[in-house]
């Protein structure tokens, strides 16, 4: 299992995690249906705590009958969200990757100043180490979470509208896209930069297995296993939604692994980088295919890393603010 100690010494160095953002098609998206209400039978999501980090940078902790334990939000606020109190926001959902955690974006990136003028609500969920952005076949429901409780909260206590947009990186770009294929009018827009594309992709069921029991987690609680049960795998992944996501806008992005000029001088290539480029490829021609308008940045030499992803997101901005409703 080289690929996963290849990524576990790469968390241990600060170089994995994170989530990011959402792309363009060239074709405006219809908004988005209002958010779904929370499954009957279950316990309603509640804040615990809200905690002023600094200036529009706000933590929630939330009580999550989904996941069965309270989880972590990192909440960037319009400027002038105070000034506005009966105005309704649109939101941006940032997912983080494998082995990181919810102020990934924050603590890696520039995401204050590049959203400082645009008036939403930039939402930063908790998505466990290895969630996989899914209900759990036995386990976790990170998608009821995700989906149906932290939504609800939003409009509830942050005056959050229904314009949504949702992107990752890595495990992150996984959930953004599944989220997007499975709640197709939840959301405006969708990308993946650096993201699980293919879990079916010849020899990567096995990397992802181990990577979920690497956490001590068992693997076949999350999709089951991978011939018996392919079924539920195809249902949570992206080349088998691909057709799914027409409509929305979206954005894939991905390096080939190979150090580039982002990165430090003697950075060695990336296994990682290597393996999501082979999948990002096969999904990209997959969306083809089936005739979804993506905008695709298979950018060549990159690695599995922080710089990349600022620069994508970047790029991705101003074709996200108007998924959403937002110009200028």
């Amino acid at each position: 299992m080289r690929w996963i100690r290849r990524l576990l010494i790469l968390v241990l160095v600060g170089t994995v995690g994170g989530s990011v953002l959402v792309g363009c098609s060239g074709t405006e998206a219809p908004p988005p249906a209002a958010t779904a209400a929370p499954t009957p039978g279950t316990s309603a999501p509640n804040v615990v705590e809200a905690v002023e980090v600094e200036n529009r940078v706000v933590d929630l902790t939330i009580n999550s009958a989904a996941v069965g334990r309270e989880l972590k939000v990192r909440l960037l606020l319009p400027a002038d969200f105070a000034e506005q109190p009966t105005r309704r926001w649109p939101v941006l959902y940032l997912l983080h990757g494998c082995c990181d955690t919810y102020d990934a974006w924050t603590r890696n990136t520039d995401i204050e100043r590049l959203s400082q003028q645009s008036p939403l609500i930039v939402a930063m969920p908790e998505g466990g180490v290895v969630g996989f952005y899914s209900d759990w076949i036995t386990g976790p429901k990170w998608e009821t979470f995700h989906t149906v409780e932290l939504p609800s909260i939003l409009a509830r206590e942050y005056r959050a509208s229904d314009r949504q947009a949702i992107a990752g990186l890595s495990m992150g770009g996984l959930g953004s896209l599944g989220y997007a294929a499975r709640h197709p009018d939840q959301y405006a827009a969708v990308a993946s930069f650096s993201g699980i594309t293919h879990t079916l992709y010849p020899g990567h069921a096995q990397n992802y297995l181990g990577l979920v029991e690497s956490e001590g987690e068992d693997p076949l609680a999350l999709w089951g296993d991978p011939d018996r049960d392919v079924e539920v795998w195809r249902q949570h992944n992206p080349y088998d939604l691909a057709e799914q996501l027409k409509g929305r806008l979206v954005f894939i992005s991905c390096g080939n692994g190979r150090p580039g000029r982002l990165d430090a001088p003697g950075t060695s290539p990336d296994d990682i980088e290597q393996s999501l480029y082979a999948e990002n490829e096969a999904f990209a021609e997959r969306l083809k295919e089936v005739g979804v308008d993506a905008q695709i940045r298979l950018y060549g030499d990159g690695t599995h890393n922080w710089p990349y992803w600022e620069r994508e997101l970047g790029l991705a901005w101003p074709m996200l603010t108007k998924a959403v409703g937002l110009t200028g």
